[in-house]
C-alpha cells in the first residue's frame, strides 16, 4: 500500500482495495462496490485529499492514451491517467506548451483538474481548470456526462478544484498554447527584503509570463522575506533547440532526519541566497530546470524522513497582504520550525473555475514543514489563525491537517459543492473536514 500514499507520506492509510483502470470503455460497475471509492493518479498531493482509508482506490494511471490533438484549434483531448511529462512530450516538437503547470509534471491530467492546479503564469493564464474545454465524468450509477462550461456546467464547476469527489474523469479536452521554443530566457534577480520583492514582481508582471521567487523563512529584521527572484518567457527559437531531459537523481530510501534542524536550514539558506554574486543573472534555460527543479530528484519527499512533512500553502487578498505576511514570515522565522523550501508569487485576476479552486488574486506562500518536529502540527494550528484573521484560505491539495471548521469558513460555498458530490465516491480529507 506504500505505493498509494500521498506525496508529504502523512497521514499514513490503507485502503482495503486498489483498482487498476485500464480501458474508459470498459469500466467496472461502480455501484456494485461495497466500499466508497476515489481516483488515484500519480499522488502527488501533498495530504489527505487522494487517501482514502478502508475504502476502494482507483487507479488511472494505465488510462494513459492520447485521443485527438487539434492543432488549428490548439486543442489536446487525451485520457485522465495521461501524465503532464507525456503530454509535453507529445506538443513540444509541434511548437507547443502546457497553459498552466505546477512545480511538477508527474502529475495526471485527471489529477491536474481535479485540484485546478497553478504556476508561474497565473497572472496571465489562471490555473490549468481555466483552460479545459471538455471532459466526460462517470457517475457510479453508470451515468457518463459531457461536461463544459456550456453543457452541464454546473457538474463542470463543481469538478473543477473537486478533489476527484464528483466522480471518474475518463478523458479531458483542454487548450495548449504555442510558444517559440521549450527553453526559457530567464533573470535571476537577488533581493534583500519583502519590499523589494513586490516592487520587482509588480515590475516583471508587466512584461514576463513566468515569475516566481523562492525565499529565506530562516531570515529576520530588515532582511525578513530575502530571496531569489526568477522571471522568464520562451526563448528564441532560431538559437535554441528541444532539450534533453537530464537524468534523475533519487533519494532511494528515507533519510534520517537529525541533519535537519535550525541550524542546518540557516546555514543551507544563507548559502542559496549568496550563491549568487551577481544582483541579476540571465541565462537559458531547458522547460525543465525553469518549471520542474525538484523532478530532477525522484522521490525527493523521502529527504524529510519516515515522518514526512505537511506543505502549508495560503493565498492572502493583496488588501494589506504585505503586511499580514510580514506578520506570518515574523512568526515562521522566529519558531524554528524549518524549510529549505518556501516559494512566494502572486496570483492574478483570472478567476478561476471551480468552485472549491484554490487561486484567487492576492498573495500566496508555500513552504514544507518536517513532522519529524513534534511542534509541527501545532505550530500550523498557529499559522491557521493569522491566515483567518488576514481574510486567507488554505489549499485543501496541500493540506493533512487544517480543522473542518476552518475549511468550512475558508470554503463557504462547501454545502452547495456537496450537491455534485457523487454518492460512492469519498476520501479522507473530505471526512475529516465535514464531520
Amino acid at each position: 500500500m506504500k505505493t498509494h500514499q500521498s506525496w508529504g507520506l502523512y497521514p499514513e492509510h490503507k485502503p482495503d482495495e486498489i483498482i487498476f483502470l485500464k480501458w474508459i470503455s470498459n469500466l467496472p460497475d461502480f455501484s456494485k462496490f461495497s466500499n466508497q471509492i476515489l481516483p488515484f493518479g500519480l499522488g502527488k498531493s501533498y495530504g489527505d485529499s487522494c487517501q482514502n482509508s478502508g475504502g476502494t482506490i482507483l487507479d488511472t494511471r494505465l488510462l494513459s492514451h492520447f485521443i485527438d490533438f487539434n492543432k488549428e484549434k490548439s486543442l489536446l483531448r487525451c485520457e485522465s491517467g495521461t501524465t503532464l511529462a507525456s503530454v509535453l512530450d507529445f506538443i513540444i516538437p509541434y511548437g507547443y506548451f502546457l497553459p498552466s503547470t505546477p512545480g511538477t509534471k508527474h502529475i495526471t491530467i485527471g489529477g491536474a483538474i481535479a485540484n485546478d492546479v497553478h504556476g508561474k503564469n497565473h497572472h496571465i493564464g489562471g490555473t490549468f481548470g481555466c483552460n479545459v474545454e471538455q471532459f466526460e465524468l462517470v457517475r457510479s450509477d453508470g451515468e457518463r456526462i459531457i461536461c463544459s462550461r456550456k453543457e452541464n456546467s454546473d457538474i463542470f464547476a463543481a469538478t473543477v478544484g473537486g478533489l476527484g469527489l464528483t466522480g471518474l474523469i475518463t478523458w479531458a479536452e483542454f487548450k495548449v498554447k504555442k510558444c517559440t521554443s521549450p527553453f526559457i530566457a530567464m533573470e535571476s534577480i537577488k533581493f534583500d527584503c519583502l519590499e523589494e520583492f513586490f516592487e520587482i514582481n509588480l515590475d516583471s508582471e508587466k512584461s514576463y509570463d513566468y515569475t516566481v521567487a523562492w525565499v529565506d523563512c530562516t531570515a529576520i529584521d530588515g532582511r525578513l522575506g530575502r530571496g531569489l527572484f526568477n522571471r522568464g518567457n520562451h526563448a528564441d527559437p532560431a538559437i535554441h533547440s528541444i532539450p534533453k531531459e537530464k537524468q534523475a537523481a533519487s533519494i532511494p530510501f528515507p533519510l534520517n532526519m537529525n541533519f535537519i534542524n535550525k541550524c542546518s536550514v540557516h546555514s543551507f539558506n544563507m548559502l542559496y541566497f549568496n550563491k549568487q554574486f551577481q544582483t541579476i543573472e540571465k541565462k537559458v534555460v531547458d522547460y525543465n530546470s525553469f518549471f520542474y527543479p525538484l523532478d530532477a530528484i525522484l522521490n525527493w519527499n523521502r529527504m524529510y524522513g519516515k515522518s514526512g512533512f505537511v506543505q502549508y500553502q495560503f493565498v492572502l487578498p493583496f488588501k494589506n497582504g504585505e503586511r499580514n505576511l510580514k506578520k506570518i514570515m515574523k512568526h515562521i522565522a522566529k519558531s524554528g520550525i524549518s524549510s529549505f523550501l518556501t516559494v512566494l508569487k502572486t496570483f492574478g485576476e483570472v478567476k478561476s473555475p471551480g468552485m472549491l479552486s484554490f487561486p484567487r488574486p492576492g498573495i500566496t506562500l508555500a513552504i514544507d514543514f518536517p513532522l519529524s518536529n513534534k511542534m509541527t502540527l501545532a505550530f500550523c494550528n498557529e499559522l491557521d489563525q493569522f491566515v483567518k484573521e488576514a481574510g486567507g484560505v488554505l489549499y485543501p491539495a496541500k493540506d493533512a491537517r487544517m480543522k473542518g471548521q476552518d475549511f468550512r469558513e475558508f470554503y463557504p460555498n462547501w454545502k452547495e459543492f456537496s450537491k455534485y458530490i457523487d454518492p460512492k465516491f469519498s476520501s479522507d480529507f473530505w471526512r475529516r473536514v465535514t464531520s
